[in-house]
This record gives C-alpha cells, sequence and structure tokens, in this order.
C-alpha cells in the first residue's frame, strides 16, 4: 500500500499482470511525455512567429488544443496507475486493518464503475464531433475528441489490473459486487429520485459525493459519480453532455498553463534555481526561531510570481525545503500545512490562473487584477508569519550560526538569475510578447539556458521522468477540474445557481452582510467545485450584484478568490490540500491538526481585506 496516498500500489499478483502492466505502462507514459513536449514546442513555436517574426501561426492554438487534451487523458491513466489521484483517506486510515483493505479495493471498484458508465457517453460524445471540422487546421474534430472514450478505456483496463493485483480473484469480485449493488440500488430508486425535485442536489451533491470522498474513493471520481448519478437518475438529461462538459472543463485552452507552469516548476528545482533563492532567503532567515518557516512563506510568494499553477508554485518550492526543515525537528505533518496554507495565501500573486480566469469572465482589467493582488497576499502572509512566530518560539537554534553578511552577498548574486525570472514572465506579458498560457514556455526556455550556462545542473537523463511526473499531476489536477466542471454544469441546470445569486441579492445589510455571505460561500464553494468552475459559475452572478452595492470589482475579486483558496486548500473536501500532500509526500491525515491554525489566520486576514477596499485597490 502506498504510504502516501493510502492506496494499493497494485505490486502483487501473478509475474505476467506485473509485466503487463510495465509494458501498457511505458506505452502510455512515453506518448504523454512527448505530449508535454510538444505543447511547449508548438506555443513558444506562436510566440516567436508572432513576436520575433510578424507573422503569427493561426493554427498553434488549435493544435495545442488538441494535445492538450490527450495530454490530460493520458496524464489521468498514469495519474491512477501510479495511485495519485487526490483522495482523503481520514476515515479510512482509522479502519481496522481488514476493513481498510475492503474499502481500498472499493474506493478502485468505484473508480472502475464510473468509467464504465461514462464509457458510452464517452463514445457517443466523441462520435458526435466527427461531423464538425476545425477552423484553421480543417481536420475533423474527432482526432481531438477521441481522447475522451481512449483515455477512459484505458484507465478502465488499469482500475482492473489494480484491482487483481491488490488483492485476490475473490476479494476483487467482492468489492465489484458491493458497488454493483449500490448503484443497483441507486437505479431502482429512479422513480423516487424524479419526485424529489430540488431535493435531490442534497441527495447527490451533498450525500453521494461527500460519502464518496469519505470512503477514499479519488475526488475526481467522487464528483464524477456524484454527477452521473444526479443527471442520469433524476433529469432527462443526454448523458453524453456530462462528457461534453468534462471536455470543456478540462480543455479550456487558459488551463494549458497547467501542465507547463508543472513542468517549469519541476525545471526550476531540477536546475538549482528554486535552491538558489531558498538559500539566499535561508542566510537571512535561517538563523531566528521558526526562519525556514518563514521562508516557505516568502519562497512562495516569490514562485507564484513565477508559475501561475499553485501545484508547480509547491513542486518547486517543497523538495528544496524539507528535507532542511525535516533535518531541524519540523514534523511532516506541520510541513505539508504550511504549505497548504501558502497556497491559499498566494492565490492573487499574479500571474494566477484564477486572476486571468475571473477577468476573462468578468470583464475586469486583468492588468487591474495584477496589481491589485499583490499586496492582500502579503496582508495574509503577515497573519500566516504570527502563527509561525508563536508556534516555534520555544525552537532550538543552539545549533544554528548567523550568515556572515559578505557570504549573504555571494548567495544574493548567485540567487540574482532566479530571482530576476518573475520579473521576466510579468515583462513578457505587460509588453505583449506572450499570453498568460503562453508565458510559462518563456520561463522553462530561461530556465533551460539558466540551468545549462549559469548553475550548470542539467540532467538529461531527469527530462523523461520529469516529463511522465508533469503528466501525472497535471492529468490528476485536470480530471477534478473536468468532473468539477460537470459537476457545475448539473447545479446550473438546476437552477441552484440563479436561486443562490437571488438570495444573496437580496440579503439584508448592504455590502457588509453580502461581503460576509460571499466569503462563506466561496469558501464552501472553493473546497467543493475547485477554483475556476466555482469562478465561471458563479463570477458573472454574483458580480454585477456586488457593483450594485458600491464594491469596487478589484476589491470583490480578491476577497473572492481569497475565500475560494480557503476551500480549496483546507481538509477535509480541499483538493489543493491533497496536491501539497502528493507533492510533500505525506499522508493527508498528518497535515488535519496542523492545518487548523493556519486557516484561522488565513481567515482572520480575508476578513481584514474584506475590510478594507484600500488594500486590494490603493495602487491602482
Amino acid at each position: 500500500m502506498d504510504p502516501h496516498t493510502g492506496l494499493g500500489n497494485g505490486t502483487g499478483g501473478p509475474p505476467w499482470l506485473t509485466r503487463l502492466d510495465a509494458v501498457l505502462g511505458w506505452l502510455v507514459e512515453m506518448p504523454a511525455a512527448l505530449l508535454v513536449l510538444a505543447d511547449i514546442a508548438v506555443l513558444f513555436a506562436g510566440v516567436v512567429s508572432r513576436y520575433v517574426l510578424h507573422k503569427p501561426l493561426l493554427w498553434s492554438d488549435e493544435l495545442a488544443s488538441i494535445l492538450f487534451l490527450w495530454l490530460a487523458m493520458l496524464g489521468s491513466v498514469i495519474a491512477l496507475r501510479r495511485g495519485e489521484h487526490m483522495r482523503m483517506t481520514a476515515l479510512v486510515s482509522k479502519a481496522g486493518l481488514h476493513r481498510r483493505a475492503l474499502l481500498e479495493l472499493v474506493s478502485i471498484a468505484a473508480c472502475l464503475a464510473f468509467l464504465a458508465m461514462v464509457a458510452w457517453p464517452a463514445w457517443e460524445y466523441a462520435a458526435d464531433e466527427k461531423a464538425i471540422t476545425t477552423p484553421a487546421l480543417e481536420i475533423s474534430n474527432l482526432w481531438r475528441a477521441a481522447a475522451l472514450p481512449v483515455g477512459i478505456a484505458l484507465m478502465g483496463v488499469f482500475s482492473v489490473l489494480r484491482l487483481l493485483r491488490s488483492a485476490s480473484l475473490l476479494q476483487s469480485l467482492q468489492a465489484v459486487a458491493m458497488v454493483s449493488v449500490i448503484a443497483g440500488a441507486f437505479w431502482l430508486a429512479t422513480p423516487l429520485f424524479e419526485g424529489l425535485g430540488r431535493l435531490n442536489l442534497l441527495v447527490f451533491f451533498v450525500l453521494v459525493a461527500g460519502g464518496c470522498v469519505f470512503a477514499g474513493i479519488p475526488i475526481a471520481f467522487a464528483f464524477g459519480l456524484a454527477t452521473f448519478g444526479y443527471l442520469a437518475l433524476s433529469t432527462s438529461t443526454p448523458l453524453p453532455a456530462i462528457v461534453g462538459r468534462m471536455d470543456e472543463g478540462m480543455s479550456h485552452l487558459i488551463l494549458l498553463a497547467v501542465p507547463l507552469f508543472v513542468f517549469l516548476g519541476l525545471l526550476i528545482e531540477m536546475t538549482g534555481m528554486a535552491r538558489a533563492m531558498i538559500a539566499f532567503l535561508a542566510s537571512l532567515l535561517g538563523h531566528v526561531k521558526g526562519g525556514l518557516s518563514y521562508v516557505l512563506v516568502g519562497a512562495m510568494y516569490l514562485v507564484s510570481g513565477i508559475s501561475g499553477s499553485k501545484a508547480a508554485d509547491m513542486a518547486a518550492i517543497a523538495p528544496a525545503l524539507f528535507p532542511e526543515m525535516k533535518k531541524r525537528g519540523s514534523k511532516p505533518g506541520e510541513l505539508v500545512a504550511l504549505l497548504s496554507a501558502t497556497g491559499a495565501q498566494t492565490e492573487t500573486v499574479p500571474p494566477s490562473l484564477v486572476l486571468i480566469t475571473i477577468g476573462s469572465v468578468t470583464g475586469i482589467s486583468i492588468a487591474a487584477l495584477f496589481t491589485g493582488g499583490l499586496l492582500p497576499a502579503l496582508v495574509l502572509g503577515f497573519m500566516l508569519c504570527l502563527v509561525v512566530w508563536y508556534r516555534n518560539r520555544g525552537e532550538d537554534l543552539s545549533g544554528v550560526s548567523r550568515t556572515p553578511w559578505r557570504e549573504i552577498g555571494q548567495l544574493f548574486l548567485i540567487a540574482l538569475p532566479a530571482l530576476a525570472l518573475p520579473f521576466v514572465i510579468r515583462a513578457a506579458v505587460i509588453e505583449g510578447v506572450a499570453t498568460a498560457t503562453e508565458v510559462s514556455t518563456i520561463g522553462i526556455a530561461y530556465s533551460v539556458l539558466a540551468g545549462l550556462l549559469i548553475y550548470r545542473q542539467f540532467s538529461l537523463k531527469r527530462i523523461i521522468p520529469m516529463l511522465v511526473d508533469t503528466a501525472s499531476l497535471s492529468g490528476a489536477i485536470l480530471l477534478i477540474i473536468g468532473t468539477a466542471t460537470a459537476m457545475a454544469w448539473g447545479l446550473t441546470q438546476s437552477g441552484f445557481s440563479r436561486l443562490l445569486a437571488e438570495s444573496m441579492a437580496g440579503l439584508p445589510g448592504g455590502a457588509p452582510m453580502f461581503m460576509a455571505v460571499s466569503i462563506l460561500a466561496f469558501v464552501v464553494m472553493g473546497s467543493v467545485l475547485e477554483g475556476i468552475p466555482a469562478i465561471v459559475l458563479f463570477g458573472p452572478l454574483l458580480f454585477p450584484i456586488a457593483r450594485a452595492l458600491g464594491i469596487h470589482d478589484v476589491h470583490y475579486a480578491m476577497v473572492v478568490i481569497l475565500s475560494m483558496g480557503l476551500g480549496l486548500f483546507a481538509p477535509p473536501l480541499g483538493v489543493g490540500y491533497y496536491a501539497a500532500c502528493a507533492i510533500g509526500r505525506v499522508n493527508p491525515d498528518e497535515g488535519i491538526g496542523p492545518i487548523v491554525g493556519y486557516m484561522l489566520a488565513l481567515l482572520v486576514g480575508t476578513i481584514i481585506v474584506a475590510a478594507i477596499p484600500w488594500i486590494s485597490i490603493g495602487f491602482l
């Protein structure tokens, strides 16, 4: 069993199964790695052609989008094979050994059940796309949409292999039988669901989704099962629509930044750039109590200027800083709790994917959002530092000495190329050299050159594993976004989102009450729907209400993003927390206790930002 995810790795079984799994795994991993490289090359070619040659490539975004959906699906397959899909195991880990083993098998069987349910709708959806011709490349859209049924089929194959390799045939059949009985009971209850009306939202999106999450089923599949059950059993919605919404959520071009920034984060770590930045910060603060925790907060703020992806931010910081923090006595749960909290803290630091998304769906100036996001993140960082100070006030630093100023200066010069990277990326966006999606390719090129010419740390042997890791982590994240988008669409179809907007518009107490309810609502939505789907779903509905109440768009955006980040990175449902645990290679259960204090600090900081508009709009 994987000690970090709690899910059986499927390393047992007959030798022929092991060999089959290895061969099939290689056949998926190599194309996925090449797809990451291809997307980087296509987008970078688009930047060079447009800005240097002044001849835009009209087909680059279209080709990148096709490759991206294949990357997302193959990455999801790799994550499933490795047991790296994010999941909640707090309750599972407390069960007895026999019951825990059974729950692990049920988790795999539940994933297989969802894949079996959506396999035919995915094929129908892809077949319908065959008649559509892409505008630039003029090819059938089937080349793109086929990624969905192929990916689902491959995930189904690896789910079966994991079942057979994790337990005996009899135990596997027992798990499949349990899931089949539950699914059959829901199907037989269809007439009951048809008469429940909006109570079905409680049944499927609270009880089913929550029950699946707490039972240890991966978050993406829990969301998928709840959405499929709601639409299939209580509505007359054609089932291919579910796959269409997953496609829409996973293949939004702005999300192409996720795998590229994830790879950039790994590249920064591999070339020594992250270590150079952290060494400089540690030389300034390493001799004070809790100094490396302060370095973690500061480093996440800096790296958020490099990466638009929280997963990439954390992937760049954790490997470089965690080993030394553990040597000084920090517990793994404390480390991953602070890492997750800083992920929520830096959600407004540009170039943030959420900032870009909120600007695109509400019409707010992205430049204004970029300017307004820096100070709110500093306020929350200060609140986190207060908790760090309190928890580390008794730390023993008798064996740690202050770094001489001369050495600090030398470390600054070494770190300067790495520290310059955020400014290179911001300048590229501001000057129009690249879009927020394309800018990661400039960061990748910069990091490669810095690694080769300055830091002299560039291992070709590590590139393929890094590309595969990028595909796996990206696939895990994007599948959650896909199923969360389908869930958000289901809520829209039910009329829930419109009802929520109308209820909030009629709140007594004016702007302060609206702001307070918005904080609570987006904390919940951030934990349930994930960031971008929550913004896409509720942003266009709530921003006009805030504007009518006299709340500045940028101020409200900062409060919404920070609240959503709080939910996104808070257990038990916040998927960002599980991303932090996966990157830090820490069991999620270990961080639940330590993270409470940090989440309270972030909540207080968010309330301060909400109460003082100048923090968000003072520099506009």
